[in-house]
């Protein structure tokens, strides 16, 4: 079979697709005949080596991979050969074929296409962790999502509307505005305005009759970060989930306490490591959310698995609204 390795870090462009081994499949594992995989931020920092998480080289990227079921291990009664998966790793998904544990893979629905189950893994895990489990998000509150057109602000938009939220989506121009209103965002908040130390939160407050907002779910850093705390409803919650925009921020401890709010991270992978049973039910209720309507990843566009430096590059400028996905020679079988 087919890999894209990583024998040095460096930039996508220097990565080769080679011939490698069929991975081999442990009793508790499973092997997929992979047909779409979902390209993610992250993959980016894997291959450059600034990633916090890095596998002893040669190793592939990737951490969601859509496809059927090729083998199973002896000890693997919850799947069998020719069922449609998803498997979400830490790694090695750019390949034809994936081993991932048991825990680690789900059944995806029959009206689910692959290009949709690969990217809907790493995306919609983050965004239902950040604003349920670490927003502690109820059913009526307003969220801001920053970076509303990336594939974890996108993400969430669906998911908080499909949970009730009244969602503001935080945007940098009239192109990601339509996006985020096109997949339920009920508000437009834009980056772009002068000082937006005081512009970010007064269109939140025109929107929300001077309150503020209740969740606020962050994938950027920087000068949004600054602008969306001084935004926050009394006893709001902020989560930190990334730092697209740059710069890594900083939070004087007293204005937390001054305003009643909190501020907290999420690093989904440990929820994968360390309560994969909960990661399935979060998967469970994607799946539903799914079925019912509520939620559909925005595929930008697909390319062939040889063409992963010209997706990459989409992802590194920030030209990617939602999601890219690769696909393998098993999509055309």
């Amino acid at each position: 079979m087919r890999a894209i390795l990583i024998r040095e870090h460096g930039i996508p462009e220097t990565l080769k697709i080679e011939d490698v081994p069929t991975p081999a499949v442990s009793d508790d594992g499973v092997l997929i005949d992979v047909h779409a995989i979902g390209v993610n931020y992250p993959d980016l920092l894997v291959i450059a080596g600034q990633y916090q998480i890095l596998p002893p080289r040669p190793f592939s990227p990737g951490k969601d991979a859509a496809g059927v079921v090729a083998t199973v291990g002896r000890n693997v009664k919850s799947f069998r050969q020719g069922d449609r998966v998803v498997a979400q790793l830490e790694s090695g998904a750019y390949a034809e074929q994936v081993a991932a544990r048991k825990e680690n893979c789900f059944l995806i629905p029959d009206s689910m296409p692959f290009t949709d189950a690969a990217a809907m893994g790493l995306v919609y895990q983050t965004a239902h962790f950040a604003l349920v489990e670490r927003g502690g998000y109820q059913a009526g509150e307003t969220v801001l999502v920053n970076g509303a057109a990336g594939g974890v602000g996108l993400a969430a938009v669906q998911i908080a509307k499909g949970l009730g939220a009244t969602v503001l989506a935080g945007v940098n121009n009239e192109e990601h505005a339509k996006l985020a209103q096109a997949n339920g965002a009920d508000h437009v908040i834009r980056f772009d305005a002068d000082n937006l130390r005081d512009a970010l939160r007064q269109q939140v407050y025109a929107v929300t009759n001077g309150r503020g907002v209740d969740v606020v779910l962050d994938t950027l850093g920087s000068d949004v970060f600054d602008a969306s705390l001084r935004a926050m409803a009394w006893r709001g919650r902020m989560v930190v989930i990334g730092f697209a925009a740059g710069r890594i921020p900083e939070i004087k401890a007293n204005y937390l306490l001054v305003k009643n709010i909190q501020v907290s991270g999420l690093q989904w992978s440990d929820y994968r490591e360390r309560d994969p049973e909960w990661v399935r039910r979060v998967q469970d209720e994607l799946f539903a959310l799914y079925s019912a309507g509520k939620i559909r990843p925005n595929v930008m566009q697909t390319f062939a698995m040889e063409d992963f430096a010209t997706a990459l590059a989409l992802v590194k400028a920030g030209k990617v609204q939602g999601k890219v996905v690769l696909t393998t020679r098993h999509a055309q079988d």
